[in-house]
């Protein structure tokens, strides 16, 4: 039995990964990478259209977004025929997804968490100072993204 991913550890680590600068999704992305052999720099490239509900449209939360990624590299395919592994893994992120919906107002869209309309998110990045951070959820949105992957991780 390989050792079991310290929960708390992980989330700390999204959490500080978000509030030094990294969007929610390269925060949850870069706290996993070394258990897929990613660099910090690749984890961030590939992670960073997805914060802010995927370039500040407002859509799928980008922590989450970043947990299905990660959930790709768990148990994704890697052969179009795959359709047992394909069901697998669609069934993964669908229970991924239904875990973070109960923590968060049963939606998996930032702008809904942030309670913001449609046409509130501006498109140009937020400064991310300490007034950024004291108004907006996403740094509990964050660790819970890392609470839940290292339970899937810890109980599969």
């Amino acid at each position: 039995m390989t050792k079991p991913i310290d929960k708390v550890q992980r989330m700390t680590t999204a959490i500080e990964h978000y509030l030094s600068g990294y969007n929610c999704a390269q925060a949850v992305a870069l706290t996993f990478a070394d258990l897929y052999g990613l660099t910090p720099d690749l984890a961030l490239k590939l992670s960073s259209s997805f914060g802010c509900g995927i370039a500040r449209m407002g859509e799928v939360c980008g922590a989450a977004s970043a947990m299905f990624m990660l959930a790709g590299l768990e148990c994704g395919t890697t052969k179009p025929a795959d359709n047992e592994g394909r069901k697998l893994n669609f069934d993964t992120v669908r229970t991924l997804a239904d875990k973070f919906k109960a923590m968060h107002h049963d939606t998996l869209l930032c702008r809904e968490i942030l309670q913001l309309s449609k046409g509130d998110t501006p498109t140009a990045p937020t400064p991310q100072i300490a007034e950024y951070y004291a108004k907006r959820p996403c740094t509990y949105r964050v660790g819970s993204a890392a609470e839940i992957f290292c339970d899937y991780l810890n109980n599969k």
